[in-house]
């Protein structure tokens, strides 16, 4: 007897050979067919986009790194000993009255300027600049008025240092008690009471009947006066002398005129300063202290090295400057160990002393000429500083 066949089942249907399928439970369903998905880019591929990118990158940064911007750098500058010499020639040099020979240091200061309207500073330089601490990044409108030129800015810097040199002079001269002429045009009047008979163009020569031969005589007979008074002032005008009765009025605690007076100084021997390439007002009180050691015997500093800055006008008072913390930098750096800094310049100061430097509060010159006697005996416990 043969075998039976084996038992066959149609396909797909339950069977021996295909078993049927396990109960669904309730709710249950065939997950969806998942749709065919793109292969990711090749490693290659990815790494082109990224380093163009990168590139674009770079490209982009380097170009506005070296866009023109707005700005001005402030750096320390070159510090100068007023008693010493300079191209070949000394810095100060007096004719007609005794000298004395000085040793020690009255360093001037100064304050190096990169950018400007015709050479504007470029980003990247800004950003270095940003991060020195012995720098500063200004505005260039805080250093140029807008649509001045480098040229006319230079011109007008030295106008300005001409100006200190003179009003130098007349405040040394007037410190060691030498009498210096002056002739006294009035130049404005917008400060004088009602009424004051007072104009521009007058020459005034007289106070009460007293000659007023020079600023320190007339400022002398006006504070003299109570505020508010009336004082007789003798000016010449077209070429004829006539007394006017003038108002006076108080002004922080002195009497004053109100006028605006453009002397014209005639000191009694030539004093003259001769330096280059830098300009601005701010060397004024350095001037004047070398003036006051060339002209009296024995070293004013005691062979110290000093420096400072700081305006100077003829009646000898010391007005701010700008740069100070650049100033300060570049003193030290020159080996100063002292340094004579403007009054209204002490909140910049703060904070902002190299180690080694010791500086001193000035608001005029017969402070520090004071001052400088003083760290020349090494007496400088009392002195004031930026700080007390």
């Amino acid at each position: 007897m043969s075998a039976e066949p084996p038992e066959l089942s149609a396909p797909g249907a339950p069977g021996p050979l295909f078993p049927a399928p396990a109960p669904r439970p309730a709710g249950a369903f065939d997950p969806p067919v998942p749709a065919p998905v793109l292969a990711p880019p090749s490693l290659h591929w990815r790494t082109t986009v990224l380093l163009i990118s990168a590139f674009a990158t770079i490209l982009l940064g380097s170009v506005l790194m070296l866009l023109p911007v707005p700005f001005v750098v402030l750096r320390p500058g070159p510090a100068l000993n007023t008693l010493g010499r300079e191209g070949g020639h000394p810095l100060i040099s007096v004719s007609g009255h005794a000298s004395y020979p000085a040793s020690g240091s009255l360093d001037l200061t100064t304050v190096t300027v990169d950018g400007g309207p015709d050479q504007r500073l470029l980003l990247f330089e800004a950003l270095h600049a940003w991060f020195d601490d012995t720098l500063t990044v200004a505005p260039e409108k805080a250093i140029y008025p807008p649509g001045e030129s480098l040229e006319k800015s230079r011109a007008n810097d030295q106008k300005d240092m001409t100006t200190s040199q003179e009003s130098a002079t007349v405040a040394a001269l007037l410190e060691l008690g030498i009498p210096v002429p002056a002739t006294l045009t009035v130049a404005a009047t917008d400060g004088v009471p009602a009424g004051s008979p007072l104009r521009v163009g007058d020459v005034v020569t007289a106070v009460g009947g007293t000659p007023v031969p020079d600023l320190v005589s007339l400022t002398t007979r006006i504070r003299r006066a109570r505020p508010g008074s009336t004082v007789a002032v003798t000016v010449r005008r077209g070429g004829a002398e006539r007394v006017l009765q003038a108002p006076t009025k108080a002004f922080q605690g002195r009497t004053i005129l109100g006028i605006q007076l453009d002397p014209a100084f005639h000191p009694p021997f030539q004093v003259t300063i001769r330096i280059d390439n830098i300009g601005g007002p701010s060397a004024g009180t350095m001037f004047a202290l070398g003036i006051i050691d060339l002209l009296t015997p024995g070293d004013l500093t005691g062979g110290k090295d000093i420096a400072g800055t700081g305006t100077i006008d003829a009646d000898g008072t010391v007005g701010p400057i700008g740069g100070i913390q650049q100033k300060l930098n570049g003193a030290r750096r020159a080996g100063a160990t002292w340094f004579l800094a403007p009054a209204e310049d002490c909140p910049e100061v703060v904070g902002h002393v190299p180690a080694g430097l010791h500086v001193v509060r000035i608001a005029t010159l017969a402070q520090a000429h004071r001052y400088v006697q003083q760290i020349a005996a090494g007496t400088t416990s009392d002195l004031p500083t930026c700080t007390r």
